[in-house]
């Protein structure tokens, strides 16, 4: 069995028996440095880190393959990418980009398996008459057309 698919196999068959937690990505470089990042449906502690770590750790052999091991949970600056990250993040503000590089930024109210909708608030020009009036409306977009997707961070 080739190492990274070793590795893929190690990291499921834990995950496996915790479903709070999944997979995010799982990168091995060139000189077998392993990186592992996991993020969970409430959040990650770093037990959690620790336990994966010892599950892919112990069951490989150093004098086999030599390689670092690193497990990590996503941070804040990172991109959402599954629709599982949507889901935590609900109720929370995000920028998104669009495959066509149009920018959103909205609240995120539902998180689907094929799409999220975003509570958008805007000031638009009256309809009749002069200035301008707040708006608010759901968009519902695919997750094939978000590029990225980034929760805003405030203090």
């Amino acid at each position: 069995m080739e190492f990274r698919e070793r590795v893929q196999e190690l990291v499921d068959q834990y995950l496996v028996t915790r479903e709070d937690l999944f997979l995010i990505e799982l990168k091995i470089s060139a000189d077998s440095n392993i990186t592992v990042i996991i993020d969970g449906d409430q959040s990650v502690s770093l037990q959690d880190c620790l336990d994966v770590s010892r599950a892919v750790e112990f069951q490989l052999d150093r004098e086999e393959h030599d390689f670092s091991l690193q497990v990590m949970s996503p941070g804040l600056s990172e991109p959402l990418k599954l629709p599982r990250q949507f889901a935590k993040n609900i109720g929370r503000e995000l920028d998104i980009l669009l495959n066509d590089d149009t920018k959103i930024q909205g609240e995120l109210k539902i998180a689907g398996e094929d799409s999220i909708t975003l509570e958008l608030k805007y000031r638009r020009p009256k309809l009749v008459g002069k200035g301008k009036e707040d708006v608010v409306e759901d968009r519902i977009i695919p997750l094939t057309e978000i590029k990225k997707a980034l929760v805003v961070i405030k203090f």
